[in-house]
């Protein structure tokens, strides 16, 4: 009993170290906001507060503004399937927390196809945290990607050169595909992470090295962009 309450003595002082160690990095971000405004430390702690949360309010709001139209579209004013918890909190704060419009649109369509039995879909955890890494280039590359036919292009291959513009099932003529070329940087940082997210296959050098000029589609990335798109 006594090893019971050691141990508990034990965590309540980590929490209390913990809640400390948050109050004071509050209190020195309330001070650094205070040195470029007219106003007492308390003062800045309080801007950043109040800014913070009409933020996410603002983003909530908007959220809320997109799955009601999503849902009009597919022609229901409520959702009719619910979504397990520990998939739906996730969800719902990576939501409310993003600041990119297209990529928000994105949370708005995987809710909405989530809890609306006709779609036939499915709010996987991995979707989620999928589009939790994503940036808005990542987002716009995945679309033309996938907006080419699968099955085909899984096979084949798909040539970067034009992303995110543009993008097309690569040459099977071997002359034509030595003429293939590379995208610009930002793009292949872009594909990278996508690779690393599973949602893109990279073909590989004999020596296993990254060939960036042409890329594959997965059917996890399909399944992804299939459960954003409405």
């Amino acid at each position: 009993m006594s090893k019971d309450i050691e141990e508990t003595a034990k965590a309540v002082k980590e929490v209390a170290k913990t809640s400390s160690n948050a109050i004071d990095a509050g209190k020195d971000l309330g001070g650094f906001v205070s040195k470029f405004i007219s106003g007492p430390l308390e003062q800045g702690v309080g801007i950043l507060e109040d800014k913070l949360k009409y933020i996410r309010w603002e983003r909530k709001v908007r959220l809320i503004k997109r799955a009601e139209e999503y849902l009009k579209q597919l022609g229901h004013s409520v959702s009719d399937k619910t979504i397990p918890l520990k998939n739906a909190v996730p969800l719902l704060e990576y939501a409310t927390l993003e600041e990119n419009d297209n990529l928000q649109d994105m949370w708005a369509r995987l809710l909405v196809n989530g809890t609306v039995g006709s779609t036939g879909k499915t709010i996987e955890r991995s979707y989620i945290e999928i589009l939790g890494q994503l940036s808005s280039l990542e987002a716009e590359i995945l679309e033309t990607i996938y907006a080419l036919p699968f099955e085909e292009s899984r096979h084949k291959g798909i040539a970067t050169e034009k992303l995110p513009e543009s993008a097309n099932i690569s040459s099977e003529n071997p002359h034509i595909k030595e003429k293939e070329k590379e995208p610009n940087d930002n793009v292949k940082l872009a594909l990278a992470n996508l690779v690393r997210l599973g949602c893109l296959k990279f073909t590989a050098t004999w020596g296993g090295g990254e060939i960036y000029t042409v890329i594959n589609p997965t059917l996890i990335g399909y399944k992804f962009v299939s459960a954003c798109t409405l």
